[in-house]
């Protein structure tokens, strides 16, 4: 076997399909074809369901799979650390961030770039199982998520901030001379939240289970620009990270009150797979992370 076999495995993994298996490793798709069909032949098993187009990979092509990337990663690793005592850090950092943290992704990636000008960012918004389970797979070298609400197995982290929680309502509406909020008082509104598949959503969830309420939202969102220009709305609240208005501030007509009872934090963090060693760009991004401030 040869590492083109791995890679032409690894990318028909990823497209689910030989011809652009094929273009994605720049060979034909007889290439391509005959390639595994070989590699095939040396292990002596059945790696791909075809019929005759790829119908997916078989048990033992899953493990085969499994083990390929592994090698993949190796292989990345030594040309990353290669190329960084020869050139210096370069390369492509791949960071998934949950929506709620992306405006302030820039206080982890900011510093990064300074330090590293030739290294190029690629920055995709997911959600926190996403992010796990992609950094798991190879598919990220870090993530930013929440650190101390659900599991987090198999990772480094780092915190970066705080998130807090704020109610955003119509400034000419019925809480428009009020300075803060109760948890409970805001669970009788109508109001517009994030999705349930966001970890966010669970988190403002338990926060309401812990003052006896259960909200039920006239509007449910994957977009945090959607969750803050809705509550523009007459008669439509959102419930939002305060962070997010740090960068923007409220929509036009609209204020942020704390919600208090209780003063609910989360921390955000940076999360890389614990691996040993660990990639170049990964540790390099752990290191350059500011740590905590007392104010965030």
């Amino acid at each position: 076997m040869f590492i083109r076999q791995f890679e032409y495995l690894d990318a028909l993994s990823r497209e689910k399909h030989f011809r652009r298996a094929a273009d994605a490793c720049n060979v034909s798709q007889p290439t391509l074809s005959a390639a595994l069909a070989q590699m095939e032949e040396e292990l002596g098993v059945l790696l791909i369901e075809r019929d005759p187009r790829f119908q997916g990979f078989t048990p033992e092509g899953e493990i085969v799979l499994g083990r390929v990337r592994r090698i993949m990663v190796e292989l990345e690793l030594m040309r990353a650390e290669m190329a960084e005592a020869r050139d210096g850090l370069g390369g492509k950092l791949r960071l998934g961030v949950v929506p709620t943290a992306l405006p302030m992704a820039v206080r982890v990636t900011a510093p990064f770039c300074a330090a590293f000008p030739n290294v190029t960012l690629e920055v995709l918004s997911l959600t926190s199982d996403e992010i796990l389970e992609k950094l798991m797979d190879f598919e990220l070298d870090a993530g930013m998520t929440y650190l101390d609400n659900e599991p987090l197995n198999n990772v480094l982290s780092k915190p970066v901030y705080a998130e807090t929680y704020c109610l955003l309502t119509r400034a000419d509406g019925l809480f428009g001379e009020r300075s803060e909020i109760t948890w409970a008082e805001a669970a009788e509104l109508r109001l517009c939240l994030l999705t349930p598949d966001m970890q966010n959503r669970r988190i403002i969830d338990g926060i309401f289970r812990s003052v006896g309420k259960a909200p039920k939202p006239v509007m449910e969102t994957n977009s945090i620009f959607n969750l803050c220009t809705h509550a523009a709305l007459p008669g439509v609240n959102s419930i939002a990270p305060m962070q997010l208005l740090e960068l923007f501030g409220p929509p036009q007509g609209v204020k942020a009150l704390p919600l208090v009872e209780p003063e609910a934090r989360r921390m955000i963090g940076l999360v890389i797979a614990d691996r040993q060693p660990p990639p170049p760009l990964a540790r390099k991004l752990l290191q350059t992370t500011p740590a905590l401030r007392e104010d965030s």
